[in-house]
């Protein structure tokens, strides 16, 4: 039997503008790999905890302290949880709170002569980590359009954050081939 590829979009929830990306994963991958997945197509470090939820149903490590009730993301696999058009979330960072909205947008045949996972395309680069969730990542974007405005007055908030994120953070560059890259060597 052939095997069946899921095209999955991810896109961060509280974001805009969006930030998204569309990756093929088979469909036989444990929630643990879609977890590395997740990673290196958004641009994570993979430095924090994180879950999924699908129907209700909270997934992600084992919890050594027991304080977190969820379900070992070792056990289960995608084709066993999910179908197409099943929407589902991601959480990454539970201080800062990165919610990823994902959908399998559609269930394929696996090409034969392709290597898994893909990531066939997206927009915009991953908010730096640390940045603060959703409200720290808009302000820093605040920040880099006042640096593009030579009238405006200096704002040392913003200049520290742009400081913080650096000079060579691109809101707006992605690269898919290079996420396919980092795909194929981590996942």
């Amino acid at each position: 039997m052939p095997r069946q590829i899921f095209q999955l979009k991810m896109s961060l929830a509280e974001v805009r503008p969006p930030v998204w990306r569309r990756v093929l994963v088979p469909a036989g991958y444990t929630l643990d790999r879609l977890h590395r997945v997740v990673q290196h197509a958004m641009g994570w470090r993979d430095c924090h905890l994180h879950s999924f939820e699908i129907d209700a149903v909270q997934y992600g490590e084992p919890d050594p302290d027991g304080e977190l009730a969820l379900h070992d993301e070792l056990d289960v696999r995608l084709d066993a949880v999910l179908g197409k058009g099943s929407r589902f979330s991601y959480t990454y960072d539970f201080g800062d709170w990165w919610e990823h909205d994902l959908v399998v947008e559609d269930a394929l045949t696996a090409d034969p002569d392709e290597r898994y996972p893909v990531c066939l395309d997206g927009e915009r680069a991953c908010p730096p980590e640390g940045v603060g969730g959703p409200p720290g990542y808009q302000a820093l974007l605040v920040a880099l359009a006042d640096e593009d405005d030579p009238a405006g007055p200096v704002d040392p908030r913003q200049a520290t954050l742009r400081d913080w994120a650096g000079s060579t953070f691109e809101p707006s560059r992605f690269d898919p081939d290079r996420a396919t890259t980092l795909l194929r060597r981590f996942s």
